[in-house]
């Protein structure tokens, strides 16, 4: 990257968040609608783009599997702020937001963030190779995390309808933040080398030898970081309400409503899982997908579990028949794409296909 474009860079993303929280600031308690709507979609995409290339930075100084858990966390930051600003207030229209934010979370990182950088990957070096133990160990911690909380509701007794009673849903939110807390540890500690690229013979890659962000640099970068989740937090929930109107307008189910918002927030972890995969870093990018699919449930289930002390209305988390159906089949499939550590395009191409009916299914129930 030249020096222009390197400064043009810096230029961009420490604007973006500045223009986009200005925009959040003057537009905060008002109903936007046609050109408003427009420009916060843009500063919201500035954001969403500008926090991609911070959390990089921050990653770059701390080094994997740190930079992976930066921006899992800060994504999930972003998702449980719009899930408790979009149920606060909204009584039985939003008891199922959470269940759908999260389940669309789930599949858009193990299926959609998965598939893609298979696909990038197998078609940058015919196959793609990571670490089945490190991936292993994160997927089994994702299907555990949503059985418990997105499955058993629906099969459970103490309380009418596919909810935990108030014991069982302080169970699923202590169970949830130790399994997340375990992941952690042995990610960045016990385990650490489980979740580093896996080096190809005879290649070596330029960012490897790259000098470090300077302190002075990665703290800038910090302070934007969470100066951009700020304004897209916000910014989600001021069009929020032009989302919910044109899905009731256009019939839709109320679900889509949890599909577009994960897709807004996670839109900077596909977008990092992918350049990671493009740069042959294929385990830097499971780390991202899986990171977040785990960090979405095992923070958000108690973030919520927290927060319904006083939001009202419902809270509803059991999943339909269909959504079981896509989980376990994404659960079979994923154990195969990871025990191997090697992948193929067939692998990428099956992971988008269960992603993509999924997104028909959300559509067209």
């Amino acid at each position: 990257m030249s020096s222009s474009t390197a400064g043009l860079a810096r230029q961009w993303t420490t604007w973006g968040p500045v223009v986009a929280a200005v925009d959040l600031a003057l537009t905060w308690g008002s109903d936007l609608a046609g050109f408003g709507v427009a420009i916060a979609a843009v500063c919201l995409l500035a954001a969403v783009l500008a926090a991609v290339h911070h959390a990089e930075v921050v990653a770059h100084r701390v080094g994997e599997p740190y930079g992976s858990l930066v921006l899992a966390v800060a994504v999930t930051v972003i998702e449980v702020g719009l899930i408790v600003t979009l149920m606060a207030g909204g009584g039985e229209k939003t008891a199922t937001y959470a269940r759908d934010t999260v389940f669309a979370a789930v599949m858009i990182t193990c299926n959609g963030i998965v598939g893609i950088s298979l696909l990038v990957g197998a078609l940058r070096n015919r196959i793609a190779v990571f670490n089945a133990e490190g991936s292993g160990g994160a997927l089994a911690t994702v299907c555990t995390l949503a059985t418990m909380t997105l499955v058993l509701p629906t099969f459970t007794t103490s309380h009418a309808g596919p909810e935990f009673s108030g014991a069982q849903l302080a169970f699923a939110a202590v169970a949830s933040l130790f399994l997340y807390g375990v992941f952690v540890a042995v990610q960045t500690v016990r385990h650490r080398d489980y979740f580093l690229p896996v080096p190809r013979e005879g290649q070596d890659s330029a960012e490897d030898h790259a000098d470090p962000p300077a302190k002075q640099q990665t703290w800038a970068s910090v302070g934007l970081l969470v100066l951009a989740l700020v304004a897209v937090v916000g910014l989600a929930k001021l069009i929020s309400p032009t989302i919910e109107d044109g899905v009731e307008s256009a019939g839709l189910p109320k679900a889509v409503v949890g599909v577009v918002i994960a897709l807004m927030v996670l839109l900077p972890e596909t977008l990092a899982a992918v350049r990671a995969a493009r740069r042959d870093r294929m385990q830097t990018s499971l780390n991202l997908a899986y990171g977040s699919a785990i960090a979405s449930i095992g923070l958000t289930i108690p973030s919520i579990a927290l927060a319904s002390i006083w939001l009202s209305g419902p809270l509803v988390l059991g999943l339909g028949a269909v959504h079981m159906v896509l989980l376990v089949l994404t659960a079979v499939v994923s154990a195969l794409t990871v025990v191997p550590g090697r992948a193929t395009l067939l692998q990428g191409g099956v992971h988008l296909s269960i992603f993509a009916a999924f997104v028909f299914l959300s559509f067209s129930p």
